[in-house]
């Protein structure tokens, strides 16, 4: 598909497509529950997503070439445990034309749930996938049998992905979980990406990381090798998978542009991931923190019509990430994160 850096165009198929899914949603609900007052409440959620979506911003990503939509559709929680093509297709129809999933071990039934949407628009789209090799600790040295082993894994469970998803082939497929840096800078990992290349099966090698993020990021840039990076990025600094907060010590994100710079310059498109996770709180210690990342917005950023989830998502992507990476559960949330991403350049010079 011939692409061009122009904004994506509002088309004359999301009428149809929200009808589609109208008559979707409230078929599927009616038939699992019995209950017609719940069918017509999901087909009314539809419906109320009838309003004037903006034009989906673009990013060329990294060395891929992709002029990726810069909100990517995570579709590992939305999917693991049931089919919901009608979010697929809304989003599809939004502009969205990155869609990110993960193996079995991980996602459960995610591959098998986007396959059906897969065949209709396979070639209109760029299908992220990803798997665990290993795990190790952060700074465990590796030997060649673990380096090894960790990498042949990694290629069966590509292969997995495939079967699931019903495709010949992925366009980047992401070592999950990176953290240790043996294995990220290794060739046994780059073989093993370079034959999956070779027999057709994947385009593009990437990663993702929630931990040691800083060294792997910059081991990955070493290699040469990388064309993709999720990362766990905050306004704040580094997100802390573990704690589930900000990374003790993290610069904030204003500080780390040297480093996202490499990056990019070595032709990493950067993918952001738990932009916005540290503002809905931990349930022990109560929910929901909108204000954390106040202190590190303007006051006139502050003062714009965006939510504290919509600030913290354009506020990365104007900061040094090409696309970031939501899991989106319904159309409110979708069409949230469709605003901020679409708009999120506009508020900074």
């Amino acid at each position: 598909m011939k692409q061009t850096d122009a904004p994506l165009p509002v088309t004359s198929r999301r009428r149809f497509l929200q009808i589609l899914a109208m008559l979707s949603v409230g078929g599927r609900t009616l038939l699992h529950s019995g209950d017609a007052r719940a069918a017509v409440d999901a087909a009314r959620e539809v419906a109320r997503a009838d309003i004037a979506w903006p034009e989906m911003a673009r990013r060329t990503l990294g060395r891929t070439g992709w002029n990726a939509s810069r909100l990517v559709f995570g579709c590992g929680a939305a999917l693991s445990r049931r089919r919901r093509d009608e979010l697929l297709e809304a989003a599809f129809d939004a502009g969205i034309n990155v869609f990110d999933v993960g193996f079995r071990g991980y996602y459960d039934d995610a591959e098998a749930n986007l396959a059906p949407f897969l065949k209709r628009h396979r070639d209109q789209i760029f299908l992220i996938s990803k798997a665990i090799a290993a795990r190790y600790e952060a700074g465990q040295a590796l030997s060649g049998k673990e380096r090894r082993d960790a990498a042949a894994t990694w290629a069966q469970r590509l292969d997995a992905s495939l079967r699931e998803l019903q495709v010949d082939h992925v366009d980047a497929y992401y070592l999950m979980a990176s953290n240790n840096v043996d294995l990220v800078g290794s060739d046994e990992v780059r073989r093993a990406f370079e034959q999956a290349k070779q027999a057709g099966k994947v385009k593009h090698l990437g990663l993702s990381t929630h931990e040691n993020a800083e060294r792997v990021l910059d081991t990955a840039v070493s290699t040469g090798a990388y064309s993709l990076a999720m990362i766990a990025i905050t306004p704040a600094g580094w997100y802390d998978w573990a704690n589930k907060g900000i990374l003790e010590d993290s610069r904030p994100m204003s500080d780390l542009q040297p480093v996202l710079a490499r990056a990019r310059e070595a032709g990493i498109g950067l993918v952001g991931m738990k932009a916005g996770r540290y503002l809905a709180g931990r349930k022990f210690l109560g929910w929901g923190k909108p204000d954390a990342f106040d202190e590190y917005y303007t006051p006139e950023f502050l003062a714009s019509e965006l939510t504290p989830y919509q600030r913290s998502y354009a506020f990365v992507l104007a900061h040094g990430l090409d696309v970031v990476n939501a899991d989106m559960q319904s159309l409110a949330h979708l069409q949230e994160n469709v605003a901020a991403a679409a708009g999120s350049q506009r508020y900074f010079a």
